[in-house]
């Protein structure tokens, strides 16, 4: 049961940065917009949607677990600050916190690893 819910739990908090991945993808244009509106270069979508489609990816499937929940921890710690930095719009705020409450989880992942349903396990890492 134990590994049924950390797997669950490693798809619950992927899913949202995989989907938006592929959200960045069929709206290229308008994400390099929506960055370049907060003075970050454009060149950096790319590495972001790779980010956002692979690491979930590694943390769902359980590989290279550790590595992916801390890039994904500190890339919600990075857009929290530059994009959610507005704390007199309470959606802003919201967002901010959602942020930093993913990372955490994400450190979690980090310090604890997948458990038993993960290819870190069954390779013996």
């Amino acid at each position: 049961m134990n590994n049924i819910l950390d797997f669950s739990a490693r798809f619950l908090i992927s899913i949202l940065f995989f989907l938006n991945g592929i959200f960045k993808i069929n709206n290229y244009e308008g994400a390099i917009g929506w960055m370049e509106g907060f003075g970050m270069p454009g060149i950096l979508l790319t590495p972001a949607i790779i980010l956002e489609i692979l690491g979930p990816i590694l943390i769902i499937i359980g590989y290279q677990t550790r590595i992916a929940a801390a890039l994904l921890s500190l890339f919600c710690i990075a857009t929290a600050v530059i994009f959610h930095n507005d704390f007199g719009d309470q959606m802003q705020l919201t967002s901010f916190l959602k942020n930093i409450g993913l990372a955490g989880g994400f450190l979690f992942l980090v310090v604890n690893g997948p458990k038993g349903l993960s290819l870190d396990k069954k390779l013996g890492k």
